[in-house]
């Protein structure tokens, strides 16, 4: 009788040993923290997020997981909101081989701001930032991930530096194949020299060899030709405003008639903006999966520029003195308006920024992007994410949508949501912690209390030490500008 108990008892025992199994391990550990479901835009509060490696093993309710797990690292969130890593899906780096390393010291800067993923929308060091693309991939340089288009295709003699030439299908088809042997993770194709024609072609011959692509559309082509030949994304809020131009048809083939200049192109396209022709293209993009980048703040910095100076921005300490040179033309060129082009500019900016919240009607994935980088004046790697939110906001979007386009919309893109733009099990360790709700502030994007990237958790202090260190090496290079 005894055995029978004693086995029994011992059988029970058995049964109960799993709940009993030791803790399982993690590197890092998440306590108290509200989680912010942008898919939803919803708030989970009360919740603990495990990582190991560069993955998140666990989400759930906060004691449940404080049980179940153990970390090397534990991370008191204090119920501030924890948001998927941001993405900025337009920067650019150049300026010439003596600006690498003023280049290089922007990656911090991104990081700093939350930013743990850019899209480089190619310069004129392609080659550069190929190799920072795998270096961060590595572990051996800090940055945010970088996705890049490598080189960009052009024509022959184009404006635009660190290009692939293309005078024939033949040259369209060799700067393909290069971007293939350098594995760019998209194309971007623009339009200084190069043929419309070819501009077609190139989408087409893209899309056949599986490559996403991006770019500038001539103007002797309509928006809707560049959708039906392929392109995946339409950078600059501009070319979806053209897009819903009644005549832009007849506008594109007198230009490429030679019958209309550029201003008068662009004088016919600013007064014939249509709705209902600008909602039926926007339903085109959303069908044709085709994305929108609105770059919309690099836009108004310029637009206003006379009653916004920008040469006074505290910014400016984080941006070397040869990137802040390449700001010039643009601000030169704008200082010579006249109070008519000054008022037009207002103006365009106004009629531009009002195709954001149609673009949303219309289901077209937006994303969020900036242009910043060399060149394009006063629009700075890091903050001018968070600027261009703000934007999106104003002009007519919810703050869940604006931060969306700022972290669902580039995964979705590039085909990773099963890896990015959540707090969940099995995506990336890539998360920013909020001091304040960005459901209902999208400006509480700028209140971040912890970064982090792949894993590694970057706190406060961290941060600022990062902004300290890139401060400081500006502060040199400036010393170095001015005695030369």
């Amino acid at each position: 009788m005894k055995t029978t108990l004693s086995l029994a008892i011992s059988a029970l025992f058995a049964v109960a040993l799993p709940a009993l199994a030791a803790p399982s391990s993690a590197d890092v550990l998440i306590r108290h923290a509200t989680v912010v479901d942008v898919e939803h835009a919803r708030l989970q509060p009360g919740q603990a997020v495990a990582i190991r490696g560069q993955d998140i093993v666990a989400v759930g309710d906060d004691a449940t997981l404080a049980r179940q797990w153990q970390a090397t690292q534990v991370v008191d969130a204090g119920n501030r909101y924890l948001i998927p890593g941001l993405w900025d899906m337009h920067v650019h780096f150049g300026g010439g081989p003596a600006l690498v390393e003023e280049n290089k010291a922007l990656l911090p800067l991104y990081v700093a701001h939350g930013i743990t993923t850019v899209r480089d929308a190619s310069g004129d060091l392609p080659e550069q930032v190929l190799s920072w693309r795998g270096q961060i991939a590595a572990g051996q340089l800090f940055g945010p991930q970088l996705f890049t288009s490598g080189a960009k295709i052009e024509g022959i003699a184009p404006v635009w530096k660190g290009t692939l030439e293309a005078g024939d299908e033949a040259g369209v088809d060799a700067a393909l194949d290069r971007e293939q042997r350098d594995q760019v993770d998209f194309v971007k194709i623009t339009d200084s020299t190069l043929k419309p024609e070819l501009f077609l072609y190139a989408l087409r011959q893209a899309r056949q060899r599986g490559l996403r692509t991006s770019g500038h559309i001539p103007m002797a082509l309509t928006v809707e030709q560049a959708v039906d030949a392929g392109i995946s994304s339409i950078e600059h809020l501009d070319y979806a405003f053209k897009a819903g131009v009644k005549d832009e048809a007849a506008i594109a083939a007198d230009f490429a008639a030679g019958r209309i200049d550029r201003a008068e192109a662009n004088r016919r396209l600013r007064g014939g903006f249509d709705r209902d022709t600008a909602m039926a293209a926007y339903r085109r993009f959303a069908e044709h999966g085709v994305a929108v980048t609105p770059t919309l703040d690099g836009g108004r910095i310029i637009d206003f520029l006379d009653v916004e100076p920008h040469a006074d921005d505290a910014y400016l300490a984080y941006i070397g003195p040869g990137l802040r040179k390449t700001y010039a033309w643009r601000v030169d060129r704008a200082a010579k308006a006249t109070p008519q082009q000054i008022q037009d500019r207002h103006a365009h900016y106004a009629q531009v920024a009002a195709v954001l919240p149609m673009l949303q009607q219309a289901g077209v994935q937006i994303m969020a992007g900036t242009d910043a980088g060399f060149l394009n004046s006063y629009n700075y790697p890091g903050i001018g994410l968070h600027n261009e939110l703000a934007l999106y906001v104003r002009e007519g979007l919810s703050a869940p949508q604006a931060l969306a386009a700022a972290t669902r919309a580039g995964p979705a893109w590039f085909g990773k949501l099963d890896r990015y733009g959540a707090v969940q099990a099995g995506k990336a360790a890539d998360l920013v912690l909020l001091e304040r709700n960005p459901l209902q502030d999208i400006g509480a994007t700028t209140a971040i209390n912890t970064v982090i990237l792949r894993g590694q958790v970057q706190d406060r202090a961290a941060l600022d030490a990062l902004l300290d260190a890139t401060r400081a090496q500006v502060k040199a290079w400036n010393a170095a500008d001015a005695a030369d």
